[in-house]
């Protein structure tokens, strides 16, 4: 157990849980000022203490100043106020397309809370990945615990003591604790679980979730590609690519994974990237100290792994590679040459070490992908919109992002999730708040519908079943055979239409003459 964080006796955790549905009986959060006065706390939350969570992250990740206000504190107030700002609209109940068969009974869609909803978040980044969830399940009406990771105990800490102050006591809680404390918390019932994290604790959540029929949300990774086309801006790319694997040192579920390239663009790439590395990092000498422009990788155990994966490669590693374990240290490095087989493309990495795998075509990089599974995220840099067409279209992962990297996931109004291995279910912005939304059908008969509908009660007869004919959908017209590439011929129809003006006016000139 850490010295700094305090791990929640077991026998509490149930209770615990039980205070939360309390609060969700109480009705209280069916007030949506109710929920907008909780997330204005939440932001000021965040606000307030800014400055002792970036303290925080230092300690529990190297963090930067800059890494940890531009991808945790500034996203996470940010995702407040959206649910804040948006919350009274999504909440109201929706109307159906109209429907001459049922306008008359009031159909709505009733956008209901959940319940009492488990967040579990990972460690890479503990504030966003965890107060933003818990945004979305207040605006939802849900109440929620929060169980944060252990390996940040800082930040974890910090949460818990200002959750405690700012939220209410029963419609946010913390646990805190390891796989025993998770592990009971799993065997617990809850109204949705939100699991962000890798895939082999992914699906033990997903078998403890299948006990209760609990819907799950997991976020999970996976290893990310790049595709380069050397129809590029080849320097843009490699500052885009090096930071996006870097930031975090490299512990960003969306970074850069591998690099896939042409053969004989390879060599022009990895100058690139060399070039961008000794101007992110100029001075050699402070490489692997104690720096203000790097993270640090979580534990001594993460980075003998990457390490290991590192030591074994049978490519030719470019530029870093140097490795300390007292220190959670290793550099930013490119490896070239690497091959399908090498250790470096058997897991996902999730540290800064990129591998450059060559490959023939963009074709050959597209069969790549395909080959392995869905990844979170496929990167294309290109100038070219049919390389760019191409690689979204004939590829399939959780987002796909044209000369970009990693910053997707705070953009708002688009979904953050996986497909298939790198999970499934979305969420951020109103997708967070419907992820913990119940979207329920409802319906208002009146009296008079029997009118129209006394056919549906027995005794049935030949004349009830002829009246059913009146409610059957109409149908388009029946298709001759399959649609021609390209579709209809616009310019045939304007011909045609041309054609009839023109007699039309030889018609008439006859007529005046």
């Amino acid at each position: 157990m850490s010295e700094v964080l305090n791990f929640t006796p077991i026998d509490e955790i149930e209770k615990i849980r039980d205070e939360l549905r309390s609060g969700f009986a109480s009705g209280k959060l069916r007030d949506i000022a109710y929920r907008k006065y909780q997330l204005v706390r939440l932001m000021y939350l965040v606000k307030d203490n800014s400055v002792r969570f970036e303290e925080a992250l230092k300690k529990d990740l190297g963090r930067p100043v800059l890494e940890s206000r531009m991808l945790e504190i500034h996203p996470t107030i940010g995702e407040a106020k959206t649910q804040w700002k948006n919350v009274e609209t999504w909440a109201k109940p929706s109307k159906p397309s109209f429907n001459i068969n049922f306008f008359a009974m009031k159909p709505i869609t009733r956008k209901e809370p959940k319940g009492t909803v488990l967040v579990i978040s990972p460690f890479n980044y503990p504030v966003w990945l965890s107060l933003g969830p818990v945004a979305g399940a207040i605006a939802a009406g849900c109440t929620v615990l929060l169980k944060p990771s252990e390996l940040t105990p800082h930040t974890s800490a910090l949460m818990t003591e200002l959750i405690s102050k700012y939220l209410d006591h029963d419609v946010v809680r913390v646990v805190n604790g390891a796989v025993p404390e998770t592990t009971k918390l799993l065997d617990l019932q809850w109204d949705h679980i939100l699991y962000t994290g890798g895939g082999r604790v992914g699906r033990i959540v997903a078998t403890a979730a299948a006990k209760y029929l609990t819907p799950t949300t997991l976020e999970l990774g996976g290893k990310s590609p790049v595709v380069i086309d050397p129809k590029t801006d080849v320097r843009l790319a490699a500052r885009r690519i090096l930071w996006g694997k870097t930031v975090n040192a490299g512990q960003t579920c969306v970074a850069p994974d591998y690099i896939l390239v042409p053969r004989d663009f390879q060599d022009k790439f990895v100058d690139a990237l060399k070039e961008v590395y000794e101007e992110f990092y100029p001075d050699a000498a402070k490489r692997s100290a104690v720096s203000d422009s790097y993270s640090r990788l979580i534990t001594p155990q993460a980075t003998a792994r990457i390490a290991g994966l590192l030591e074994r490669t049978q490519g030719k590693v470019v530029f870093g590679g140097e490795v300390d374990k007292d220190t959670k240290f290793i550099a930013p490095t490119a490896v070239k040459d690497v091959g399908p087989g090498d250790s470096l493309m058997s897991e996902e990495i999730f540290g800064p070490v990129l591998p450059i795998v060559p490959v023939d075509s963009i074709d050959d990089a597209i069969k790549f992908i395909n080959e392995r599974e869905h990844p979170l995220a496929i990167y294309v840099f290109s100038q070219d919109d049919q390389v760019k067409t191409k690689v979204f279209d004939r590829t399939q992962s959780g987002a796909v992002v044209a000369n970009e990297t990693v910053l997707h996931p705070g953009a708002e109004g688009l979904p953050f999730g996986g497909v298939g291995p790198s999970g499934y279910g979305m969420h951020t912005g109103q997708y967070s708040f419907d992820m913990f939304t119940h979207f329920r059908a409802s319906l208002d008969s009146p009296g008079w519908i029997d009118a129209i509908l006394k056919f549906r009660y027995p005794p049935y007869n030949d004349a009830k079943v002829k009246a059913t004919l009146n409610i059957a959908p109409s149908l388009p017209k029946r298709p001759l055979g399959p649609p021609t590439k390209g579709g209809s011929k616009w310019w045939g129809k304007w011909f045609f239409l041309a054609l009839a003006v023109a007699v039309a006016g030889l018609t008439r000139a006859k007529r005046l003459n």
